[in-house]
């Protein structure tokens, strides 16, 4: 497994950055092939049951996380709906998506706060320096996701991500 996830917060931009043991062209199509996400999008204990990915500016991936750890206690069962509408695709390099919680047919959610997310893939000593900005329209509205524990939730995916490149070179 690569190094630590290192968070920075400033006003409404989270970035977050974490160095894989992979090639920049494999972390990239793992996070934009539907086959891929499906084996580690999400935080433990929970599983993608629904994963459709048209990649392209304009397209739009969907999906759904459901809880199947029954040690998580009211979490268990539980889905969370997601839709990203992609905005800009550099192959290999970057892609940038709007991200919204939704319903199972794709409506977006208007109590919960959309993001920017700009996804770069850089290369770093053999490696990929993966680095996450997104960013929220307001400081409130990026400190809501926090407190819902969204923080834990990235780690844990990247942590199944780490495993997951380990298990397809």
């Amino acid at each position: 497994m690569a190094n630590a996830m290192v968070t920075k917060v400033e006003g409404n931009v989270l970035t977050l950055e974490r160095v894989f043991d992979a090639p920049p062209e494999l972390v990239f199509q793992v996070f934009t092939q539907a086959e891929h996400l499906k084996q580690w999008w999400g935080p433990r204990g929970w599983a993608v049951t629904v994963c459709k990915v048209d990649f392209r500016p304009g397209g739009v991936w969907h999906y759904c996380m459901k809880c199947e750890d029954k040690d998580q206690g009211d979490f268990f069962g539980m889905e969370s709906w997601g839709k990203g509408i992609y905005k800009e695709i550099v192959d290999g390099e970057k892609f940038v998506y709007v991200d919204h919680f939704s319903d199972a047919e794709g409506n977006v959610s208007q109590e919960m706060p959309a993001a920017e997310c700009t996804i770069l893939f850089e290369s770093f000593e053999g490696k990929t320096k993966l680095i996450s900005i997104t960013k929220y329209d307001t400081a409130e509205a990026l400190q809501a996701v926090l407190d819902m524990g969204m923080e834990q939730g990235i780690k844990e995916t990247w942590d199944r991500l780490g495993e997951h490149l380990q298990n397809i070179q």
